[in-house]
């Protein structure tokens, strides 16, 4: 039972057992759990703060039942990322388009520390990098939202 729980929450619901690019699907249910609680501070908080926790609760016992350190599958922190990017930003479709491409740019590339802090094992290692790629985005956007960009 452990082990279905693990899977089910790390894999996010088993978005991560999609065939092609799971992070990126993902990363756009991080989209779509953004639109269901824009304008609403609280739940926001609290619904990225769960993800949060949650993922570093189980995506190092997940890395363990995949045998493999980041599995593909895990994709929790794609999730808990993209959330943190749009995190009190307004719900404006190009800005939310802007911030996921940005988002998936900056998970890919790595920038530091996120390089570093991906080499690390077990949780930390997985959700880190996730989050690091996130904070950039949500503080360039919100830059770029203060300077008039958008």
């Amino acid at each position: 039972m452990r082990n279905f729980l693990v899977k089910t929450l790390s894999t996010f619901f088993y978005v991560g057992y999609l065939p092609l690019i799971p992070g990126t699907f993902a990363s756009l249910v991080g989209v779509a759990i953004f639109y269901l609680t824009r304008g609403n501070f609280w739940p926001m908080i609290l619904f990225t703060a769960s993800i949060i926790i949650l993922g570093y609760a189980v995506s190092g016992e997940a890395e363990k039942i995949f045998n493999k350190k980041d599995s593909k599958y895990i994709v929790i922190d794609e999730v808990a990322g993209m959330l943190l990017s749009l995190m009190f930003l307004p719900f404006d479709l190009k800005f939310v388009i802007i911030a996921f491409v940005l988002f998936r740019l900056l998970d890919i590339l790595k920038p530091y520390p996120a390089n570093r802090i991906q080499e690390l094992k077990g949780s930390i290692g997985i959700m880190g990098d996730d989050i690091v790629a996130g904070l950039y985005t949500n503080l360039i956007m919100s830059v770029a939202l203060k300077m008039g960009f958008f």
